[in-house]
């Protein structure tokens, strides 16, 4: 997504302190009295609370030096001591102060180059500095707040950048002019050695030699060196003006020769002016004969287009063949109609037939299910009746059996295991058929079971539907007091959470959604293609960032079960819409689905175009035609897809017909939606209920196919007893050695017992016989009802072919009528456009009379009555023009030598204007610098006597005297200090005392010009190392009275001993560094090769 731009530097000029100026005038050589009492004033009148900007907060250094992280310091307002032992860190705090606020490697005396700066076997080194920013001089509070925070990161090629932070933590600028603004508003000088005072500036202060730079070193420390260069910068300038000036002087008279020179030439040639007076009358006789000429075309003009308007051939035709049309389309329409009840009358005998289908079927099928139980009885009756015989026979057998020998007796078992084989085989065949008829049974509840559960499939997902469709009306009807529930019944409530969590700051930038409420269709027919193309997106969310993202997807744990939950959308904010001129696709009938459209957020646009490519998408109503658009020619540049009215997706090669039947977000009509909700639920509760009865047939017809298997499972076991038993006797009569006699009554019961079974079983037979004909005449008067529809449908359809022809040859009547209509109005068009065209033609005639007539008063004002022609006044001017040329050939061109002359009067006043403002700028420019030097020099002497005063007032404290010798001629300062007043031997040079007297000397001198400089924070290190105890003591008590003095001022000292003997103060603030490691005790500073200067 896009990058946050970077607050712009503002104009450091507006930011800046302006410097005090003393303007009081002092004499040369002020009392001492007056002096001390003016330095008070002054230092008493700077306490005050405007002290709360500039001052250091906090220090921390990463990878700085020998450092892998120090820090952070806080540091008190007023007096801080940095104390530790060698190589803890305290000069690095310091060079890290200097460096950070963006001094130069060269400065700190400690490097050539900042990656110098980097810890030994790293790639990179951080400092963070944080400055006060309260009160009224504060810099920028609206963006920064109460501090300003500097992180500066070092490369390891030695560059660096910048970050400058507010109190919150956010990035305000990156750049180096905003910190350099900072500081100037601020008056901070890293640079300034009053300001930061290190080891080695001390060192080379108390040991040079050269009074000169002593004296520099004080100019320095009081910005004086400045002041001095900007005066001389401006007396250089000076100079060069007055060199301007007087190169001026000698133009001047160049030019005023030449300025003569014309003026005597212009003088001569006044004798032309009968000439131009002539050709000047016929310019004005010109103006108006063009416009005389023009007005004679404007008539012809005018009754042409009279003539063209009377002209109503063309609008006759249109008229004559408008009726032709409406009679041909109201023959159409006749035709139509006719057409249309023949089609419903077709229509109408459809169900009818279906109908009569199904009831053929069912009838069909009884008779079938009658006509097998009717074979299945007289099967049963063929087999009594053998039975029947077989007992008889037997009966017979047993008869006779008793008078015959044993050799009759064995012919009878013969013929009877015989019977018995016929009998086995008989069983058998029946068996056989049995089993098919077992099988087909079992088929057919096979069958009824997968119809069974195809039905309960569809009835659960009819139930489903109405479910869904249900829930959806209720939620419809919700939506007419808040829409939001369109998008589901929690969104309302999760919106509230939302907005809370956001005034509660757990969001960085409020989410939005769902998007489907930020979005609304221009066109109501193209709701549904555009919820075909977005779906779920309707339902999302968009947030700015991923900490928002997470803070949303716990809100949403709260409302959303897993898996319910709307989509999160991670996209950068921004206040306009992408610019997609070169990938939007661009159609001169459809709208693409962006500009169909109209979005209430440029983040809801931007992210329907990362997330869908709405600005490729085509919105084409009719079907047919987004196939032309799409697959019959090339699609349009830029288009991916298409969508129709009904939902439909249109690729260049593919086409997918929608799953959506009505909108359901975007619907603008929601009474209309409730009433079509609840058309489609009564039509699902319809199918329900078809469905359960369907189901209730299915069941019923299942069950009596297993009534009729376990039947004929029954009938099998049967057949397999009288099998095993035919069986048995065969063996027994084969294992038969004695006749046995037969029990003749038993079997003769059995014949009796079979004959009432066969009789019973013929009555079955009667009534199943009489019930099958009475069902095939029923099947027979349903076929026949059947085929008499279908003899009507037939009919219908004939009498529908001729009116189609009919009708088609109506249709072209129409076509033909409109083709011609057409053509008329195109020549009625024609006509009319050229009728306007000349109408535009003659308004422009007019335009342009006006224009020369307005053309022709500003040459002449009254209208002249001319009787010549353009063409001869032309003539006669030309001839004017040859003369008047010819003239000014001889004596040189009039316009050139009236234009010479005006040039070189122009050069000479524009010349000798600059002259005088040179001279004024000069005379202003000396009068200013006059009181400027007057005043630098009172303001110098001030500070100097200051500084001496103070100097000589501080080494009276110890009982040492001392002074300060300033020579700003000869731009010298010596120092001299008598440590005892008992030693009469003055020492002129601060290399001749001792090490603690010469640091005791030093800070004297600093706080010498601590006293007369302005900057927010002070910083000396090691200031007591070469002092004594009684000379320490001393030059501490002096720091804490100057501190507490200015306690609007910061000061930040380093020493490597103890604080021990410091007063309890809340104005005191020590800072212990870490002892370093025992393997560093000394700073390792290697020599590079590249000693590149810092960025």
């Amino acid at each position: 997504m896009g990058k946050r731009k970077e607050e712009s530097v503002s104009n450091r000029g507006s930011q800046k302190k302006q410097r005090k100026e003393y303007t009081d005038i002092l004499g040369d050589e002020p009392n001492e009295e007056e002096t001390l009492q003016f330095s008070a004033n002054s230092s008493a009148s700077s306490q005050s609370p405007d002290g709360e900007v500039g001052i250091i907060e906090s220090i921390q250094l990463k990878n700085f030096m020998c450092h892998s992280n120090l820090g952070p310091f806080q540091f008190g307002s007023n007096l801080n001591f940095v104390i530790g032992t060698n190589g803890s860190g305290k000069s690095s705090v310091l060079t890290a102060l200097i460096v950070g606020l963006g001094g130069k490697a060269t400065a700190t005396n400690r490097g050539s180059s900042l990656k110098m700066f980097i810890q030994k076997g790293e790639t990179s080194a951080d400092i963070s500095i944080t400055l006060r920013n309260q009160g009224r001089d504060a810099f920028k509070p609206e963006s920064y707040g109460a501090s300003i925070t500097v992180n500066q990161h070092i490369n390891q090629d030695g560059s660096r950048t910048y970050k400058l932070k507010s109190k919150c933590g956010a990035i305000i600028s990156s750049k180096k002019e905003e910190l350099i603004g900072i500081l100037d508003h601020f008056n901070i000088q890293v640079d300034n050695p009053v300001s930061v005072l290190t080891q080695e500036m001390s060192k080379q202060f108390l040991q040079t030699k050269n009074e000169g730079d002593k004296y520099k070193f004080f100019m320095k420390a009081t910005q004086l060196e400045q002041m001095k260069e900007d005066y001389s910068f401006i007396g250089k300038t000076k100079k060069n003006t007055r060199v301007q000036i007087e190169q001026g002087e000698e133009r001047l008279e160049e030019l005023k020769q030449v300025y003569l020179e014309k003026k005597e030439i212009f003088k001569s040639i006044a004798f032309v002016n009968d000439m131009q007076s002539r050709l000047k009358d016929l310019k004005h006789q010109m103006a108006w004969a063009v416009v005389s000429e023009m007005e004679k075309e404007i008539e012809l003009l005018k009754e042409g287009v009279k003539a063209e308007e009377g002209n109503t051939e063309f609008l006759q035709k249109v008229e004559e063949w408008q009726v032709k049309v409406n009679e041909a389309e109201k023959k159409y329409k006749a035709i139509q109609d006719k057409l249309i009840t023949v089609s419903e009358e077709a229509q109408a005998l459809h169900p009818q037939c279906i109908s009569l289908k199904a009831e053929v079927q069912a009838k069909r099928k009884a008779v079938n299910e009658t006509e097998i139980v009717y074979n299945r009885s007289k099967t049963e009756l063929k087999r009594l009746g053998k039975d029947n015989e077989q007992l008889c026979k037997r009966i017979e057998e047993l008869k006779s059996c008793a008078n015959q020998a044993s050799e009759p007796e064995k012919l009878e078992r013969q013929r009877r295991i015989a019977y018995l084989r016929e009998q086995l085989k008989a069983f058998h065949d029946e068996e056989i058929m049995i089993d098919q008829q077992v099988d087909q049974f079992q088929q057919a509840i096979s069958k009824c079971r997968e119809e069974q559960s195809r039905l309960g499939r569809e009835k659960n997902d009819v139930q489903q539907a109405l479910d869904a469709k249900q829930k959806q009306l209720r939620d419809l009807k919700d939506s007419k007091t808040n829409t939001l529930k369109r998008f589901g019944p929690h969104i309302p409530a999760f919106l509230e959470a939302i907005e809370v969590a956001h005034k509660q700051g757990r969001f960085k930038k409020k989410p939005l959604g769902p998007l489907g409420a930020l979005i609304h269709p221009k066109d109501p027919e193209l709701i549904l293609a555009i919820e075909s193309c977005l779906k779920g997106l309707l339902q999302a969310f968009c947030c700015d960032n991923h900490s928002d993202e997470k803070t949303l997807q716990f809100l949403m744990s709260k409302y959303f079960a897993r898996g319910h939950r709307p989509q999160i959308i991670v996209n950068k904010f921004q206040n306009k819409i992408y610019d997609t001129s070169q990938r939007a696709v661009r159609h001169p009938e459809f709208p693409s689905v962006l500009t169909a459209l109209e979005i209430d957020d440029p983040v809801v646009a931007n992210c329907l175009i990362d997330m869908r490519g709405i600005e490729t998408i085509l919105l084409i109503k009719n079907s047919r035609k987004a196939r032309e658009v799409m697959q019959c020619n090339q699609p349009p540049k830029n288009c991916k897809e298409a969508f129709t009215a009904e939902g439909d997706q249109v690729f260049e090669r593919r086409y997918y017909s929608s799953s959506f039947v009505r909108p359901r977000f975007l619907s603008q009509d929601v009474e209309a939606e409730i009433s079509h909700l609840e058309r489609e639920i009564e039509n699902k509760r319809a199918q329900l209920t078809a469905s359960q009865q369907r189901l209730y047939s299915i069941k019923n017809e299942i069950r009596q196919n297993e009534d009729h298997l376990c039947g004929h499972q029954r009938h099998q076991k049967q057949l397999q007893i009288k099998v095993r038993t035919a069986n048995a006797e065969i063996a027994d009569l084969e294992n038969m050695e004695e006749h046995q006699s037969a029990d003749v009554h038993i079997l003769q019961d059995e014949v009796e017992e079979n004959k009432s079974r066969m009789e019973s079983v013929k009555q079955d037979m009667q009534l199943q016989s009489r019930k099958m004909e009475e069902l095939e005449n029923n099947l027979q008067a349903a076929e026949k009802q059947l085929e008499e529809v279908k003899e009507k449908i037939h009919q219908v359809e004939e009498i529908a072919g001729p009116i189609k022809a009919e009708l088609n040859q109506a249709e072209s009547e129409v076509e033909n009528s409109k083709r011609r209509l057409q053509h008329y109005e195109d020549k009625q068009r024609e006509h009319v456009a050229c009728v306007n065209k000349h109408k535009d033609l003659l308004v422009a005639k007019r335009n342009e009379l006006e224009e020369k007539m307005a053309k022709a008063r500003q040459i002449f004002s009254e209208r002249i009555t001319v009787t010549r022609t353009v063409k001869s006044l032309d003539a006669e001017m030309n001839r004017l023009r040859e003369k008047i040329n010819s003239e000014s050939s001889h004596r040189g061109n009039r316009e050139e030598i009236i234009q010479q002359f005006r040039y070189a009067r122009e050069r000479y006043e524009d010349a000798s204007n600059k002259v005088k403002n040179l001279k004024r700028f000069i005379a202003v420019l000396d009068e200013v610098m006059t009181e400027r030097l007057k005043v630098y020099r009172q303001f110098l002497r001030s500070l100097s006597m200051q500084c001496k005063l103070h100097f000589e007032h501080l080494l009276r404290v110890r009982g040492c005297s001392g002074n300060i010798i300033f020579d700003h001629k000869n731009e010298t300062l010596s120092i001299t200090v008598q440590p005892r007043e008992e030693e009469k031997a003055s020492r002129s040079d601060l290399r001749s005392l001792s090490g603690g007297e010469r640091s005791f000397s030093t800070v004297c001198f600093i706080l010498s010009l601590w006293n007369i400089s302005e900057s927010p924070f002070r910083c000396m290190d090691e200031f007591d190392v070469y002092m004594d105890m009684v000379n320490r003591r001393i030059a501490i008590d002096m720091i804490l009275e100057r501190a507490d003095f200015q306690r609007h001022r910061q000061f930040i000292l380093f020493t490597p001993l103890t604080m021990s003997s410091l007063p309890m103060s809340p104005h005191i603030r020590i800072l212990r560094m870490p002892d370093p490691p025992r393997d560093q005790r000394t700073l390792n500073f290697q020599n590079r090769n590249n000693r590149d200067e810092d960025q």
